[in-house]
């Protein structure tokens, strides 16, 4: 595999290129070498930190552990921090909106946002009501099956060769 070798020598930028272009030529080529760079954990080593050794994907997946739950602290700090705020905070954080200064618009945004909110209510409702129905339609399908059923079905046994 003289071209693998010479793309190695050349780094990831030689990777990156040949995949492009194997898109640009005929796409199919293009998604078998980016297979091939992922597979081969070509682009792995530099780009996310790790060694191509057999604990390549436990490293991988606590690095993704850690960073999800120092982006879940930053969140609850955040929350905080709007929660503290109260109605004046912005208005997409929830609770109270603020006032635009037009009475008028803020009567009909309040209106719309309720009607909105009715809306799926009952939008929710109404796809819980045909869960329901299928789910009973489904279940009295079986029910009538069952109860048509020759009852001397029972397994024979078979005799054995």
């Amino acid at each position: 595999m003289v071209l693998v070798e010479k793309l190695d020598e050349l780094g990831k930028p030689a990777w990156i290129a040949l995949m492009i272009l194997g898109f640009i030529v005929w796409w199919p080529l293009g998604l078998v070498t980016l297979a091939f760079i992922l597979g081969s954990g070509r682009m792995a080593m530099g780009c996310w930190g790790h060694h191509n050794d057999g604990s390549r994907w436990q490293h991988n997946m606590s690095r993704w552990q850690s960073k999800m739950e120092r982006m879940q602290e930053k969140m609850d700090r955040l929350r905080g921090r709007m929660e503290q705020r109260g109605p004046s905070g912005p208005a997409w954080w929830g609770g109270e909106l603020r006032s635009s200064g037009n009475r008028a618009f803020d009567d009909y945004r309040t209106e719309t946002l309720q009607r909105l909110e009715e809306e799926q209510r009952e939008f929710k409702e109404f796809l819980e009501r045909l869960r329901f129905a299928k789910d009973r339609a489904e279940f009295d399908q079986f029910m009538a099956e069952r109860r048509n059923r020759p009852h001397d079905e029972a397994p024979q046994a078979q005799p054995s060769s």
